[in-house]
């Protein structure tokens, strides 16, 4: 099979190494000749680390670079029988290099785009033959990240969503089928992680250190909200709420947050910059948690309860299968449980509480509870039988 990718970013030449690495013969096309070079220079280094790690052969290694051709030439994806474009996160541009691209390849050739943000349904509007387009959205780094989340638009043949999903289980991936809604499913329902981490921040309920303790300590969580901000960089993850917030019409529970915003106009932009919410350059500056286990309960059941609500809207209005929920938070972003198998632990009376008594002490509507929890509470169901 040969497999065609657009971008040799971190993205797009992880997704061609895992490609090759099952066996396809790849074309990893850039128009930048230098991408190109340091893509080439990068997958050496990570197939040679490999090798001293005993994870594969010299000679799997050789075989790995030997089936991926790098090409500044786009006629030359011609033959491929699927298409992965990951560049720039930019609607014009996505849908220019895709008119390029459905005249180069042969019509049963499935198209996707590894967009993370951008509507599946406005990206395929400039081919012509819209039912094998969908989005492909890996997570970095791609050849680490076991999710792959699958986005068929409301043109998409179902024919190519299920070639496309056996594939990613050929590829040894977890895919998860959503539909095409801002955000998919990760980045709507982790929303909550990081905004009411922030929120208890600005309410002056504990600082940083103390709510990324809570998170780790009390919830299980590999990073809390404020590191993981920190890593994502403070601009990707603010870009990231303001999009969804704007694209389900400034619904009040996905409202950015002004502390974040600051940051970013103020260059503090996580490890990258050296500094965001905590200091990396003089990490001595940087406070210390208040380990006090009652005062992280309170700091994790309020955040747990909303990623839970943000999960069964989810699942309420028909985002993906309850099985695809939870398998893109503990395959895509590494949560402890899937957040529906959670709440069933917690039970589904202690959560709809929660969320009730948040929304009687803020009258907000962010801390509205899913008409699902409201309903599975009544009748005494679980998520899990």
């Amino acid at each position: 099979m040969k497999v065609a990718v657009i971008g040799s970013g971190a993205m797009g030449s992880g997704i061609a190494q895992i490609a090759a690495t099952n066996g396809c013969e790849v074309t990893l096309y850039d128009n930048n000749p230098d991408s190109l070079e340091v893509a080439g220079q990068k997958l050496v280094k990570i197939m040679d680390r490999l090798v001293e790690k005993e994870k594969i052969t010299q000679e799997e290694a050789s075989g790995i670079l030997g089936r991926i051709e790098m090409t500044s030439s786009l006629p030359l994806i011609e033959g491929a029988s699927l298409v992965i474009e990951a560049i720039v996160e930019n609607l014009d541009i996505k849908k220019q290099v895709f008119t390029k691209i459905e005249n180069l390849v042969d019509s049963d050739c499935i198209l996707a785009t590894n967009t993370s943000s951008l509507s599946v349904a406005s990206i395929a509007s400039a081919c012509q033959n819209r039912d094998r387009f969908l989005g492909l959205h890996f997570f970095n780094p791609a050849p680490l990240m076991p999710l792959v989340e699958i986005i068929p638009s409301i043109t998409t043949s179902d024919k190519y969503v299920k070639k496309v999903k056996q594939l990613m289980l050929d590829w040894g991936k977890s895919p998860a089928v959503a539909r095409d809604t801002p955000g998919f499913i990760v980045n709507r329902l982790a929303r909550p992680f990081y905004a009411e981490g922030l929120r208890m921040y600005e309410e002056g309920i504990a600082d940083m250190a103390t709510i990324d303790w809570a998170m780790k300590e009390i919830g299980g969580f590999r990073m809390g909200p404020f590191e993981l901000m920190d890593f994502i960089g403070n601009d990707v993850n603010y870009a990231v709420t303001e999009s969804v917030f704007t694209e389900f019409y400034f619904d009040p529970r996905y409202k950015p947050s002004i502390t974040q915003k600051r940051l970013v106009e103020a260059g503090l932009l996580g490890r990258k910059s050296g500094h965001g919410y905590y200091n990396y350059e003089n990490t001595s500056s940087n406070p210390k948690p208040n380990e006090d286990r009652e005062l992280g309960t309170k700091i994790f059941n309020r955040t747990i309860v909303m990623l839970i609500n943000e999960a069964a809207d989810a699942l309420f209005l028909n985002i993906a299968s309850q099985e695809d929920l939870d398998t893109a938070m503990t395959r895509g972003v590494n949560y402890p449980k899937g957040l529906l198998k959670w709440a069933d632990e917690l039970g589904i009376d202690t959560v709809l509480k929660g969320l009730e008594d948040l929304f009687e002490e803020f009258g907000e509507d962010r801390y509205r509870p899913s008409p699902l929890l409201k309903r599975m509470n009544k009748n005494g169901e679980t998520f899990y039988s």
